[in-house]
């Protein structure tokens, strides 16, 4: 069952009123998350629930409904020449605020800006019982009681329905530069990696491919963007190689990165917690299923394609060995998340108190 909302009012009815277990969605760009994983699940639609409430492009910040879209909210940044550095994806597909913010997915550019949880500072949202809770405030210096808005980022719908939220933004850098650097295999380019990451080189992206290859993006004032190129290609480890992609073409690969366009039909994609040292081993477990997978933040982050039919037990027990936690954003609902799945007895007191009658999913 779906059940719709276009204002903050009727979410709190639907809460109140609902007889299963219920689901918020957004613009539904992740269904493995947004899908109701069993029947009785109630869905609450708040894609109607949309627009920008507020916006302070001198002070750097705006509110939103939960349903508005990112694509929608980077247009009227982009007017004012500013931006959510953080590149959320699937903006395309129709991701939204309160999507991104729930699902915790974070792009390219949060290497050097930090993730979503960095940038939420307010949050409204209708919890189990119905009631509207706001935290945070529409300002970036605000100490308003328990950090709410950070407990949101990553909720997936399990604490509340979010219907409005305040972010800060950053100024849109003036010019950017990508080049792709070739390492002799995955385990090099990682070395790689740690050795940019190491410098004062202030990227502003880095991307790992299992082939070796690493794409590495700095942004900022047109002015030194040479200099800094040429500073940073000579301290490179040996054997490591350079090139700079021309505009279009590091676009291009930006804009696959964001959408995902780079998963093959017929897989899934899942996101993971990472680290460098984990990437070797991740990749392997990967490869063997016949999946994909690129490695984001310098290794932080694991976005991997994994093939729709085939058992995720593998990609679980590995995971669970790396002591990582994944979630599953495209394709058929999960029960829960995969790998080493962390809350104890705080989580349980944070639900227990937003949701008492377990109205939420678990």
């Amino acid at each position: 069952m779906t059940l719709a909302a276009e204002r903050v009012d009727e979410v709190r009815e639907l809460v109140r009123g609902a007889t299963g277990r219920l689901l918020p969605r957004g613009g539904g760009s992740k269904p493995a998350l947004s899908a109701p994983p069993h029947d009785g699940v109630v869905t609450v639609d708040v894609s109607g629930l949309r627009g920008i409430v507020a916006y302070d492009p001198a002070e750097l910040t705006f509110t939103a409904r939960a349903g508005t879209p990112i694509a929608e909210l980077d247009a009227a940044l982009a007017e004012h020449g500013q931006h959510l550095p953080f590149d959320p994806p699937l903006a395309r597909a129709g991701a939204t605020l309160g999507g991104a913010v729930a699902a915790a997915t974070s792009g390219p550019g949060a290497l050097r800006s930090g993730g979503v949880r960095d940038f939420v500072i307010g949050v409204r949202f209708v919890d189990g019982a119905g009631r509207l809770v706001s935290g945070g405030g529409r300002v970036v210096k605000n100490a308003a009681g328990f950090d709410l808005p950070k407990l949101m980022v990553g909720s997936r719908g399990r604490l509340g329905v979010m219907v409005e939220l305040s972010l800060k933004v950053f100024p849109r850098p003036r010019a950017s530069a990508t080049l792709e650097i070739a390492a002799a295999d995955l385990r090099a380019a990682v070395g790689v990696a740690t050795t940019l990451c190491a410098g004062p080189w202030e990227l502003d992206a880095l991307e790992l491919l299992p082939d070796g290859r690493l794409l590495a993006r700095l942004a900022g004032d047109p002015e030194p963007m040479e200099a800094r190129i040429a500073r940073l290609v000579p301290a490179l480890p040996d054997g490591a190689t350079a090139r700079r992609l021309p505009a279009s073409e590091a676009d291009a690969i930006w804009r696959a990165a964001a959408d995902a366009a780079w998963v093959p039909d017929g897989m899934r994609l899942l996101r993971a917690a990472c680290t460098p040292a984990a990437v070797v081993p991740l990749w392997d477990a990967v490869a063997a299923a016949g999946g994909d997978a690129r490695f984001g933040r310098a290794g932080a982050v694991a976005w991997i394609a994994w093939p729709a039919g085939a058992a995720l037990d593998p990609l679980d027990a590995t995971l669970r060995d790396l002591g990582l936690a994944a979630a599953a954003l495209t394709g058929p609902p999960l029960p829960e998340l995969l790998g080493a799945v962390r809350g104890g007895a705080f989580a349980d007191r944070i639900r227990g108190a937003l949701d008492p009658d377990h109205r939420f999913l678990d």
